[in-house]
């Protein structure tokens, strides 16, 4: 690599060259000699929340990475430093402002070292996971008119490198793990290979040269990056629809660095445990709010989840439903298998404690309320109020047993000391109710890629089950009316659309969809259905006004050929709570009646059957028992049933990166299977 990595600086050739516009951070880059002796204290671009938190917090750990070799464990001292490292190692090797430098990687210590060191050079990153297809991994490098490649490791490239190399110019290429050697037979030729050490030893010693020379100081025009400046491209995955390039702006997350903390205060001695991908809006700003909070970050993945969840007893932890859907499974599992009279006692407590928490939040007005609710007059209030007081003191002490006896049992288990942050998704309500009971707090919330991504939480003081809590501050949330656009009262149902300084700059090279989704006020249309509560000054609601609830996406409404529209979350939701159902797609659009895709869970099916009895018509059966016994209060029964062996993966195409099905590329797959059905 003789020639890619050449270090001999001289002073004289940098005096002839011609002077170059370098970006920087500002308060990160403020120890170099810039030019007019600018400086600040502020913190005005991303990148600049390392040199506040580096001074604040100094040889506090700020990331532990145990499952990378080797286990990495790094203070924020040292995350300024790897930081402006790798930045300037990214500068010397070629990389200019402005330019995008797709990032495909998953989570680890160095994504967020290379993110950071991408921004701080003011060049704009365009990320993805190592899931995604070849496919789409190709659209995303070639629409965003990338440059060149950070890639997780020498395996991953090795499966990309064909289609790549055919397709597409890469100026370099590097690698966050592993060796370049690995890959040298993939590499073509004219392409400069990296490893990660490579780069931070390149941007160490340039640093070092800089800073003790003023005439190579000289050799550049020294231009702050802005707090408007496009900081990343994020490609929404969907569930439907071709990936759009959403760009965000450094004020965008940096608005939800200082505004999240109204959902969940945050601190040097807390920790937190980041599974995600990295990549993913949601992730990406808690990860940012964590940093700036001095807050010690713990990666893990789906494979290691719950061990590290015992080892590491995070004080947070944020994922998807589907996280906390499985965690409660598995306690639910659990329990059903022991003794017959472990298990009556065991679901007696967790009844008996569901009821407590329902009755304490009456009296303390934290009940969601229907849509047509009027307010109580004030005896019936009174009265009710003065109920739920005698049934939940009746209860308290049954419920405080529990705690001591089996659910701090289950806090040692889950790991999750404080409370858990859900998104990407709606948590259906009985794994809300069943955390709430064991005194675990999940607070849900909203928002989308387009908003980076938070629009509204939970916060512990308004934690009312059903909804994804009040707007963040500065951020407005109305319903309309989809058709003719008009705002709706609070308790009707429409469309939600958002604003503030949270909402994307627009997609990259794409204004008719910038057009659609962003009015000339600034209005974000989300696409989502929902409603706001409307507020009481007295009843079993008077504290649960304003908190936003959601129904459903309008795109995955179901229209029945006899005029009925069903919103099928509501169904899903109810089916989920099956152990006999793993996944399931709701559909029946332009049929007489609805029907569904269902993924069996193979065990709990054998565990009734037997291998040796097991056939399609008995699971076909078993699998409508369920749907009638756990959607019977819904408003519309579920008919055909197509049973596959195959779950959704996101490996397949089947699933976002959050876990969400894609029902448009479910039903195109078995469109055949589904035609099938309604003969």
């Amino acid at each position: 690599m003789e020639g890619n990595k050449e270090r001999t600086f001289s002073t004289a050739r940098l005096q002839n060259e011609k002077r170059q516009v370098r970006k920087y951070a500002p308060l990160l880059e403020s120890s170099l000699r810039l030019q007019n002796n600018e400086s600040t204290t502020e913190v005005t671009t991303i990148p600049d929340i390392l040199r506040y938190s580096a001074e604040k917090f100094s040889d506090k750990v700020a990331l532990v990475d145990p499952h990378h070799d080797p286990p990495t464990t790094i203070t924020y001292k040292q995350l300024e430093q790897n930081i402006l490292d790798f930045s300037e190692g990214l500068r010397v090797i070629g990389l200019k402002p402005s330019e995008k430098i797709a990032l495909f990687a998953e989570n680890s210590c160095r994504w967020i070292v290379v993110d950071q060191g991408i921004m701080a050079t003011g060049a704009i990153n365009v990320v993805r996971g190592c899931k995604s297809s070849v496919e789409e991994l190709l659209l995303i490098y070639k629409h965003s008119e990338s440059v060149a490649l950070a890639i997780d490791n020498p395996e991953f490239y090795n499966q990309i490198a064909e289609a790549f190399n055919s397709e597409v110019k890469i100026r370099f290429l590097i690698l966050l793990w592993g060796e370049t050697s690995s890959i040298s037979s993939h590499i073509m030729e004219g392409v400069s290979a990296y490893s990660y050490k490579d780069i931070m030893d390149i941007g160490r010693e340039h640093r070092a040269f800089l800073l003790d020379s003023y005439d190579a100081c000289e050799k550049y025009i020294y231009e702050p990056i802005k707090s408007d400046d496009v900081a990343t491209l994020i490609y929404t995955s969907g569930t439907t629809g071709s990936p759009k390039g959403v760009m965000l702006t450094h004020n965008n997350f940096l608005f939800l660095v200082r505004n999240l903390w109204e959902l969940f205060s945050v601190g040097p001695e807390d920790r937190y445990l980041s599974m995600l991908p990295p990549w993913h809006a949601y992730e990406r700003s808690s990860g940012y709010h964590a940093l700036f909070h001095g807050v010690e970050q713990i990666y893990t993945t789906i494979k290691h989840l719950k061990d590290d969840l015992r080892q590491y007893q995070p004080h947070y932890i944020l994922s998807v439903p589907l996280v906390y859907q499985n965690l409660y499974s598995g306690i639910m599992k659990q329990i059903c298998s022991s003794s017959a009279i472990r298990k009556l006692i065991s679901l007696s407590f967790l009844k008996i404690s569901m009821a407590y928490m329902h009755f304490k939040n009456i009296y303390e007005g934290n009940i969601l309320p229907k849509k047509t609710q009027k307010q109580p007059s004030y005896v019936v209030a009174m009265l009710e109020w003065l109920y739920a007081r005698v049934v939940a003191a009746i209860l308290l002490p049954l419920h405080l047993l529990a705690k001591k006896v089996m659910y701090s049992q289950i806090h040692s288990s889950i790991g999750i000391s404080r409370s858990g942050m859900c998104g990407g998704g709606s948590l259906p309500l009985h794994v809300d109710r069943f955390f709430e009971a064991i005194g675990i707090k999940i607070l849900s919330g909203y928002g989308l890629t387009e908003s980076s991504p938070t629009l509204a939480g939970r916060g512990l003081d308004c934690n009312v089950l059903g909804s994804v809590g009040r707007p963040i501050p500065y951020t407005e949330i109305k319903v309309v009316n989809e058709e003719i656009g008009e705002d709706l009262p609070p308790g009707s149902k429409g469309i939600i659309k958002v604003k503030g300084p949270q909402v994307m700059k627009g997609y990259y090279k794409n204004p008719i969809a910038t057009k659609q989704a962003l009015d000339k006020d600034g209005w974000l249309y989300t696409g989502d259905i929902g409603w706001i509560s409307p507020s009481y000054s007295i009843g079993r609601s008077r504290n649960a006004g304003g908190v936003i609830v959601l129904e459903g996406r309008a795109k995955d409404t179901i229209v029945l050929s006899t005029g009925e529209n069903v919103e099928p979350e509501q169904l899903e939701e109810a089916a989920m709570r099956s152990s006999l159902i793993q996944q399931i797609v709701v559909i029946g659009q332009d049929q007489r009646r609805l029907g569904a895709i269902i993924v069996p869970n193979k065990e709990e099916i054998m565990s009734v059957f037997g291998a040796a009895e097991l056939n399609k018509d008995k699971i076909v059966g078993l699998l409508s028992e369920e749907l009638r016994r756990w959607t019977s209060e819904c408003s519309f029964r579920i008919g055909p049933i197509l049973v596959i062996e195959e779950p959704f993966t996101i490996e397949s195409g089947l699933m976002t990166a959050t876990m969400k099905i894609r029902r448009n590329q479910v039903m195109e797959l078995y469109k055949d299977q589904i035609n099938d059905l309604y003969k």
